[in-house]
C-alpha cells in the first residue's frame, strides 16, 4: 500500500471515531440512563465499543445464533445492548444504567453508525 492510501484509511477511521464518539454525546443527551461526561470519555467508550464489535461480537453472535433464529434476529439487539452496557460497566465517565437505556442507546447508535457508514 502506498502512503497516501494508508493515510486516507486512517483519516477515515478517525473520522469515524469522532462522529462515533459525536453520537454518544448526543445520544447522552436524548436517552435518560445514559451519561457521557464530556468528549474524552465519549471518544474512548466509541474506541472500546469499535474494538468491542470487531472482537467479542462475532463470537457471541456465533454462540448465540440458535437463540437469533428463534426469535428472527431481534435476539441481536439483545446483544447489542448487551455489549453497550458491557463497555458502560468499565469506562469511566461512560455510565449507562439499565439495560432499557442500553437497548435504545445501542439502537440508536446502530442507526447513527449505519448513516455514516452509508455516508463514507
Amino acid at each position: 500500500m502506498t502512503a497516501p492510501i494508508v493515510f486516507s484509511m486512517l483519516l477515515r477511521l478517525l473520522l469515524k471515531l469522532a462522529i462515533t464518539a459525536l453520537a454518544l454525546l448526543a445520544i447522552a443527551k436524548f436517552v435518560p440512563g445514559i451519561t457521557v461526561s464530556g468528549w474524552y470519555p465519549a471518544i474512548i467508550a466509541a474506541l472500546i465499543l469499535s474494538i468491542v464489535n470487531v472482537t467479542l461480537k462475532p463470537v457471541l453472535a456465533i454462540l448465540t445464533l440458535p437463540l437469533t433464529l428463534m426469535t428472527l434476529g431481534l435476539f441481536s439487539f439483545v446483544l447489542n445492548a448487551g455489549l453497550f452496557w458491557f463497555v458502560g460497566s468499565f469506562v469511566d465517565g461512560f455510565d449507562v444504567a439499565g439495560f432499557v437505556p442500553a437497548l435504545v442507546g445501542a439502537f440508536l447508535l446502530s442507526l447513527a453508525s449505519w448513516f455514516v457508514h452509508k455516508l463514507l
